[in-house]
């Protein structure tokens, strides 16, 4: 004899609408849960535990907003790991790496910064300045490969792989040269350490570990890797400024920081920036991309005026550089920039055949700047209320906030037209790649050319 059971005999059609909710609800939790690996849970178990002995040891030094940061950051670290897994190991790789460096560092308990030129692995690996150097040179080669994967005709797949492993290492000692970074300073003196994003040194390399990260999983969700070649172009460009920059000014160096960074805020709305700074520029080379493989067919060269003007203008970008002098950096920069331009054009067709659809050209351009969008938005609130703590005033006309505001209104527009208007296609392009100009003069700009309050950060 046997028992009826209503939930699973009760046929759908005659299940209430409250019901099939219940139904749908129940096997997504179950769906999702289960799909959960065992490497999974390990790696909560991991990030936790590491929360938890962070928290132990250094609350002393925590105010009760760091405290909710830490908190909010393990189960926010969880979550995306599970929804993109490669940061699972991307993530416990660079804190073996940065324990490894900060380990490294230590004699009888104490830290002796001096070690950095004497250790092997600190010296050439692990230090700080080395894991960003190191950081650099990777990127810059993810680059060249990609480029060369995109061009070949038999090893295409096969340089690309190449170009994004090394995009992942460069990733990778971005991060630990963060972290080590990070560590560093607090050993230099209990009023100097801070978090690494309070100057243009190191919100570079925040902008480049986080713009190819950003792509990595673009790369993996749309399974194409011809991308690469041209989101990869944007971070050379950084990292040739972050190169520069160093040299100029020996940006490494570790710095105390002016009292209006002295804030619990900047370790929030900085990277908040940054995710849209880094996204808009993804969205802006997709843009190119889109505008290459449009004309790849053109034979009229009066019809790829457009597209030789937007390469007049990349290679004169060297010339907002004239106060530091046109050195023979720049010059070098101005000649391989002319380059890579006329090249693009010339290479149009093949490259044009490489590239993925529009579709999913334009796709990527729009979750790419919707992200973005989101958190300039997040970026932008947080900064008000920094202003209201630092200045006195939630909003002052400062020239940064200025043009953080025009950055706004001008992707609040695109996307504005996009949803409701149905914008795409060639219009929508230029109008990222112009974004991207704005946001650039936001970010570098008003740095080198305006004062204001925000003139801490000038070059």
């Amino acid at each position: 004899m046997s028992s009826a059971n209503p939930t699973v005999n009760t046929p759908a059609a005659a299940q209430t609408g409250a019901e099939r909710g219940a139904t749908r609800t129940l096997t997504l939790q179950q769906g999702y849960w289960a799909s959960r690996s065992l490497y999974d849970w390990i790696f909560a178990a991991v990030v936790l535990l590491a929360t938890g002995f962070a928290y132990s040891q250094y609350r002393g030094s925590m105010n009760v907003y760091e405290e909710w940061i830490l908190a909010g950051c393990a189960p926010s670290l969880i979550w995306l790991a599970w929804y993109w897994r490669p940061l699972r190991t991307l993530s416990l790789g660079v804190a073996a790496l940065a324990v490894l460096g900060i380990w490294l560092y230590q004699v009888d308990g104490r830290a002796d910064l001096a070690r950095a030129d004497t250790v092997f692995l600190l010296k050439y690996f692990l230090s700080s300045q080395s894991a960003i150097l190191w950081m650099s040179v990777l990127l810059f080669m993810s680059t060249v490969f990609y480029w060369l994967g995109l061009l070949s005709r038999t090893q295409a797949a096969a340089m690309e792989s190449i170009g994004s492993k090394l995009a992942w290492a460069g990733v990778t000692l971005a991060l630990v040269g963060s972290f080590v970074r990070w560590y560093e300073s607090h050993q230099i003196g209990p009023d100097i350490g801070h978090i690494p994003v309070s100057n243009l040194y190191e919100v570079f390399v925040l902008f480049c570990w986080m713009t190819t990260a950003f792509y990595l999983y673009y790369e993996d969700r749309y399974k194409t890797r011809s991308l690469g070649a041209f989101v990869m172009l944007v971070v050379s460009a950084a990292v040739g400024f972050l190169l520069w920059y160093t040299v100029v000014r020996e940006a490494h160096e570790i710095q105390p920081l002016v009292p209006a960074l002295k804030s619990w805020w900047m370790k929030v709305h900085v990277p908040a920036n940054f995710v849209g700074y880094g996204t808009f520029a993804i969205a802006a080379m997709v843009a190119f991309a889109y505008l290459i493989k449009q004309k790849a067919e053109e034979t009229n060269w009066l019809k790829l005026a457009p597209l030789w003007a937007l390469g007049v203008v990349l290679c004169f970008e060297p010339l907002v550089f004239r106060r530091e002098g046109f050195s023979n950096y720049w010059a070098i920069y101005f000649g391989v920039s002319a380059l890579l331009v006329a090249g693009i054009i010339g290479l149009r067709r093949r490259i044009g055949e490489r590239l993925p659809s529009f579709e999913v050209l334009d796709d990527v351009m729009y979750k790419a700047i919707a992200i973005g969008f989101a958190f300039f938005t997040i970026a932008t609130v947080l900064g008000a209320l920094w202003a209201a703590e630092a200045w006195g005033g939630y909003w002052s006309w400062d020239p940064k906030e200025t043009w953080a505001l025009i950055v706004w209104l001008n992707y609040a527009a695109w996307l504005h037209m996009r949803l409701m208007k149905g914008l795409r296609g060639t219009v929508s392009a230029w109008w990222a790649l112009v974004g991207l100009a704005i946001t650039t003069f936001a970010f570098l700009g008003v740095n080198m050319f305006l004062s204001g309050l925000h003139s801490y950060g000038t070059l």
